[in-house]
């Protein structure tokens, strides 16, 4: 298996000069910068999914790993990522309903069941 995409952005994160913050926090002098880039990415995923280009929509999805994963870097949370995407997962996974079911709204996003919970992040950003 290979290696999780979070190591293979830091190795450019590492050949590029780009910052890896060693703690969480939001970097003022770049946090801009990288909202506009994520932005980049989902509307050049859209513009692939409206053409109908799978090519393209693969490179937008890959494209918005990396950025999303270099963000991790830069915001010095690339330490508490999984933890955070287990909480989320399972913050997630309480959104069924009290039969067990999906609850959905008409165009198929899925809603809050009785028993969601958020998920308990800042735990880990107090590590």
């Amino acid at each position: 298996m290979g290696r999780d995409t979070l190591s293979i952005v830091r190795e450019w994160h590492e050949a590029f000069d780009v910052p890896v913050a060693p703690a969480p926090g939001i970097p003022e002098a770049r946090a801009q910068m990288r909202l506009a880039i994520l932005e980049e990415e989902v509307a050049e995923l859209r513009a692939a999914v409206e053409a109908g280009d799978m090519t393209e929509v693969l490179d937008a999805l890959c494209d918005i790993q990396y950025v999303l994963d270099g963000t991790f870097l830069e915001f010095g949370m690339h330490g508490i990522k999984q933890a955070a995407m287990e909480e989320v997962h399972s913050s997630n996974m309480s959104k069924l309903g009290a039969d067990g079911r999906p609850v959905l709204r008409e165009d198929g996003k899925v809603l809050k069941g009785p028993a969601f919970r958020r998920p308990e992040l800042a735990p880990l950003l107090s590590r």
